[in-house]
Formats: structure tokens, sequence, C-alpha cells
């Protein structure tokens, strides 16, 4: 079945894509979005944490309904025990509250749909659609029946190791140094700390970190994620994460509500986020924070520039890769510093002993963070204890 023709396609109705969506189809271009699965927003694949001040960026206004718990900070937490509080304004992208993202991925197709984009959801993608060597639309399975569908050009919001991108031509495949499995649940009768998000750091959690979002006063998610490279048996990753909730007194009494698995990449970005006719955005993109794993802020991001770009190119009639490089361009401007800064600090971190980490963690609470960076905690350090970051001296 041949649908009508699109100026833009977008692959992955999340974050990014549904951003996509809205900002291109408000500047007047015509939009599809496709979800394979059959409810956006679901399964729920993430920690949910984000920051008020990332939403205000992107033109999200918070709303209640999916808004699970309001935090007042974050807490690190070291092996020995030793914590570091900080507040919101101190903490950056990955805290403030904590979402609903079942409920608050819909609402922004919602606005994508308000916007004039239609949406259409059990729709695959199984390939793109090329002519005299011109991508010109997606092929799909929509409940079951193959479709085409022509677009002027096509949006891979397909998350980890897109596969869109890969039919395009651009690398988007990974290191296992550079791939972190993660294991969740959503537990309840639970006894935590629901003012922060916490960070649990160490060999607890070889090469990542350990995680307690509040959903409310007894509910929680509680995570683990790994680095691929240190996991040394199929199912390590929830068996380290149930020795650790056995272990906790806030958490041992804890029932699951429900539980995902999933992996993200910790990487540095792409050499090429576009091509003729094609462009990445979120986690496609490999925009994730390759310190904290966090990524709804940066695909909420991507996707209000890509669509921006995308509405221009639209009135422009140009979806060249030269036109499309505008929205490369202006993401790597706002995040590739960051993104390569926080890689290059990943690669340190997963070196350090519990001991190191003890020790880190116990300097920052006596001292303090102004502004939460890798390079001002490396300067807090340096001042306590040179001989620790000799390996990050580059990153100050």
């Amino acid at each position: 079945m041949q649908l009508k023709e699109y100026d833009v396609v977008i692959v992955g109705a999340g974050p990014a894509g549904s951003m996509t969506a809205k900002y291109a189809a408000e500047g007047g271009a015509r939009v599809l979005m496709i979800e394979k699965r059959q409810e956006i927003g679901s399964p729920v694949r993430c920690g949910e944490g984000i920051s008020r001040a990332s939403l205000e960026e992107v033109g999200i206004r918070p709303d209640k309904r999916w808004i699970a718990a309001e935090v007042e900070g974050a807490k690190i937490v070291s092996p020995g025990g030793y914590i570091f509080r900080i507040n919101e304004r101190m903490a950056g992208n990955e805290v403030g509250m904590v979402l609903e993202r079942v409920l608050f991925d819909k609402a922004l197709a919602a606005e994508a749909a308000r916007a004039g984009a239609e949406i259409m959801v059990k729709t695959s993608a199984t390939g793109l659609i090329r002519e005299d060597g011109k991508i010109t639309g997606i092929r799909a399975v929509h409940h079951g029946e193959s479709i085409r569908i022509k677009a002027k050009c096509v949006v891979g919001a397909d998350g980890f190791e897109s596969q869109v991108g890969r039919w395009g031509g651009l690398d988007t495949t990974l290191k296992p140094n550079d791939i972190t499995s993660c294991f969740q649940y959503r537990l309840t009768n639970i006894d935590h700390d629901y003012r922060y998000c916490e960070f649990i750091v160490g060999s607890l959690a070889p090469g990542g970190y350990i995680w307690i979002f509040p959903k409310g006063e007894d509910t929680a998610n509680v995570g683990i994620g790994v680095l691929l490279s240190k996991i040394k048996y199929p199912g390590q990753v929830k068996d380290l994460l149930d020795q650790f909730i056995s272990r906790d007194d806030r958490l041992k009494d804890g029932q699951p509500l429900d539980c995902v698995s999933g992996a993200v990449s910790v990487s540095p970005p792409p050499d090429k986020l576009v091509a003729d006719s094609l462009l990445l955005v979120g986690d496609a993109a490999r925009i994730i924070d390759p310190i904290t794993g966090g990524g709804i802020a940066h695909a909420c991001i991507s996707g209000m520039m890509a669509g921006k770009v995308l509405a221009e190119a639209c009135q422009e009639q140009d979806f060249s890769e030269n036109r499309l490089m505008a929205y490369e361009e202006s993401l790597r401007d706002r995040l590739e510093n960051k993104l390569w800064r926080n890689w290059m600090a990943k690669e340190k971190l997963i070196t350090l002993s519990d001991e190191i980490f003890d020790k880190i963690v116990k300097t920052l609470a006596e001292v303090g963070v102004e502004k939460m960076s890798v390079g001002n905690i490396l300067k807090v350090i340096k001042a306590r204890h040179p001989e620790l970051i000799k390996e990050f001296e580059e990153l100050i």
C-alpha cells in the first residue's frame, strides 16, 4: 500500500521524535511520525529523571499529570557510605523531577499532533526507499500490512544503535566499553528519602552506578547500570541489583510493580548525524550523557533543533546534507564539548577503586561544589587530594 507523500517521516515517537515532529509541523512541514509499539511511551526503559531547566529550554510546560515526584536534589553515595548532597540548582540536567514517561511521551506526541503532525502506531520501519540512489521514504509494516511511505526526509528517532542510521550509511555501532547494560525495578513499600534522587557509585555497579529515583513517598525506580565490557555472565546485572536491594534496609521489603531492562550508549558523539534526506535525533544520535546515562533532556533539545531546521529546509525544498548540517552544527555547538569531556571522565572513572571513590565523595561533601560540572569537581578534589587527579588534569 502506498500512502500519501510527506515532507518528513520520523521513525520513533519518543521525546526526540515528538519534539522533531512538533517543531517541523509548526514550521509548515507535512509530517508523519511512526511508532513500532502499539502504545506511545510504553514500556518505559528509563530512570525518568529530568531537570526543570531543561524543560524550560525546549518550551515544555511542566504538567502535574506526568510528574511523578519533584525532588530537592541529588545524593551521590560512595561505597563506604559518604554522601554528597547536591541541590537542584547545582545538579545540572538529571534531577528536579521524576517523570511518568508513559504519560510524558504521550503528552509530547499530542503536542506534535496539535501542531499538525500525523501519527501511526504499531508501524515498524523495515527499510529505506531509494530512487536513483536518493532516499525518498521508508518501507514499513503497519498492523501486519506492508506499506510504503514517501518522504523528502527521513528522521531516525529509533534509539540505541539506530537502524535507520545504518540503513542510511551513518555509523551508529558502539564498542562494548561505550554501552551500559541496565536493569530497573519500580519498587513499592520502601523507605527511601523521597526528597532526593540517589546515585550509588563504586564496585557495586562496575563501570556504572545504582540509582534510586523517587516515584512517591514509598515508591521509586531502583535500577543499575553496568558497563557491558565489565559483565562476566548473562544475568549478572539483575543479580547485582538484587544483591544490593536485599542488603539495603530501606529497600529489602520492597515489592516490584514492574521491571525493565535495556542498554544505553555512553559514548562520544558519532562523526556524522546527517546525510542527504536523513538525520538522527535523540538516542539515535548518541547524545546520552556518558557519565549519568541521562538522555531525556538532550533528546528534547535535539528534536527541537532538528524540527526547526527541517521546517526551514521544507520552505526551501532543500533536504541536502549541506542544508541539514545546520542541525548538526547547532547540536554540536550546544552539547559536543560536554559530551566529549564527560566521556573522557567516564573512561577515567571506570578505573577507580572503591577507596578512591570514598575519598572523592568525602572531599566533595566537606568542601562542596558551587555548580556541578566535571571541571568544577576536579578543581575541588585537586585542592585537597592532588594525587588523585593526575590522570584527569586535561579535563580541568
